[in-house]
């Protein structure tokens, strides 16, 4: 098992006498983004609820696997340690922290055990006696002058925290590969006869547009999907253009291509 999933796995998610019952579903949603799956609710007003169901958006599983408790005690019984989260830290007589610094302690191993981590009713949060139940708390710095924060929101931020602390990074970008350059002067020379042939370019006074494309082409260092990609616009312009045989239909165009190139033209007498 590894640091990601052993730390997560020890995480239990308590909500406390929850009154929406979205916010339990969009909670769960939260969980399963992250990787946590053992939620408890004590006391919740209204589960199960289509509500619940049409906000978890798919994490069914973590409520399905939810365990219902008459009080916040039974619902961590078995946990060694019991995180608060609460925006009263002023009135809070245990430690308090912020998220970061709580979970880095959890991700060093200072609590091998299960962990509960509770969160208290959307308008009044935990009661005293329910800090009681608790032997450390956290509160997520907000602007003081808009404190309140959405139940869901509030998992979420948490949640985040315990997977970056167990060592979650994004997936790693394939390496990129630009395209050798034997073929991209072939890009060259294909895109200098499209050119030609739509009169971008005058062939007797080129200027020095295609330096500046091989210099923009350069600064991009395409890879094979992209190299491609242009190619085949070329080819298209070429077909749409009646320089090239296509078996694709262009209904926007006429029938009979207006145009011809040069060393069709008929010299005139």
């Amino acid at each position: 098992m590894n640091q990601i999933v052993e730390l997560l796995s020890r995480i239990r998610v308590v909500l406390v006498a929850t009154h929406h019952p979205g916010n339990i579903g969009s909670a769960a949603r939260a969980m399963r983004n992250m990787g946590l799956r053992d939620l408890a609710l004590v006391a919740p007003h209204r589960f199960p609820d289509p509500e619940a169901t049409a906000l978890a958006s798919g994490a069914d599983d973590i409520l399905a696997g939810a365990t219902i408790h008459e009080t916040l005690a039974d619902a961590v019984a078995d946990c060694e340690h019991v995180i608060a989260t609460t925006a009263r830290v002023r009135y809070v007589q245990i430690p308090f922290s912020e998220p970061r610094e709580c979970v880095a302690r959890l991700a060093a191993g200072q609590h091998p055990g299960r962990i509960a981590i509770v969160f208290g009713r959307e308008r009044t949060g935990l009661t005293n006696e329910e800090l009681d139940h608790c032997r450390e708390a956290v509160a997520i710095p907000t602007d003081p002058e808009f404190g309140s924060m959405n139940l869901a929101a509030a998992v979420q931020i948490m949640a985040y925290e315990l997977r970056l602390a167990a060592g979650a990074k994004l997936p790693e970008m394939p390496e990129h590969q630009p395209v050798p350059q034997g073929q991209m002067e072939h890009l060259y020379g294909h895109l200098e006869k499209v050119l030609i042939a739509t009169s971008f370019i005058d062939p007797e006074a080129p200027r020095y547009i295609m330096r500046r494309m091989r210099r923009m082409f350069g600064r991009a260092a395409p890879d094979s999907h992209e190299f491609n990609i242009v190619r085949g616009i070329l080819t298209s312009v070429e077909e749409a253009l009646g320089l090239k045989p296509t078996n694709k239909r262009f209904p926007h165009l006429p029938q009979e291509p207006k145009y011809r190139p040069p060393e069709a033209v008929e010299p005139q007498p």
